[in-house]
């Protein structure tokens, strides 16, 4: 499916600290974050801290000097900034509490459930439009795998194309913001470039991600991010 560009135009999305209106309980503000530092050195850090870090770092990637961020180090900001110093790959990742009282959730007229379109409206609102695919008014029923979450409307494609080192780095900073704030937005899984992210393992991190045959550079999400959520229980 082609991409197509977002506009948001509701409300300003802000990650609020309580949680109550997201179904989530306020124990997952507890759970820790960790920075992968040069040297495989783990550095903890809170949610709060994370969703700071991140913050701070998409107001300008490139930046000299960071404002002060307290619990996050200049250096850790630096890492989060600019990942590993080989290749574009992840460096945050954080442990989060599975929701359990999520409601489940029909299409609405964009295709997307409502939690699945809070996360494109946050998504937005923090980065602006994206290049986005996956879904389509009324549903999509083909492009995707057997079991995809796209044909319920749960999930969203968000294309950092063409394939550089640039846009990788883009991507993985929009990825590991998407885990900073998995809680908030009730996200199941985020993919990219050969590595995803699990709410219900997240305590393993980033793992490989074993792209279907044949595994290429779509299947393999090396030019988009896939984040989709929960389906949700009738009698939640």
């Amino acid at each position: 499916m082609g991409a197509i560009v977002a506009t948001f135009t509701g409300t300003p999305w802000t990650p609020a600290l309580d949680l109550s209106d997201v179904g989530q309980q306020v124990e997952s503000l507890s759970d820790e974050c960790v920075v992968e530092m040069s040297g495989g050195i783990q550095q903890p850090l809170s949610l709060q801290e994370a969703r700071a870090a991140m913050t701070v770092v998409l107001e300008d990637p490139g930046a000299q000097s960071w404002p002060e961020v307290a619990g996050v180090s200049t250096e850790m900001l630096d890492r989060i900034a600019s990942g590993p110093a080989d290749a574009p790959g992840p460096v945050l990742t954080c442990k989060v509490n599975q929701a359990s009282d999520l409601v489940r959730q029909d299409l609405t007229e964009t295709g997307l459930t409502p939690r699945a379109q809070a996360v494109l409206d946050g998504v937005t609102e923090a980065f602006g439009e994206q290049s986005i695919g996956g879904f389509a008014p009324g549903g999509v029923s083909s492009g995707h795998g057997a079991e995809s979450t796209h044909y319920e409307g749960r999930a969203v494609d968000i294309f950092f194309r063409p394939i550089t080192g640039e846009n990788q780095r883009d991507g993985w900073l929009m990825a590991q913001w998407l885990v900073a704030h998995a809680d908030l937005l009730d996200l199941q899984y985020v993919i990219y470039n050969d590595r995803y992210w699990g709410v219900r393992g997240s305590r393993r991190g980033w793992r490989d991600y074993d792209a279907p045959a044949p595994a290429n550079d779509v299947l393999r999400h090396l030019d988009h991010i896939h984040v989709d959520v929960p389906r949700g229980t009738e009698d939640a």
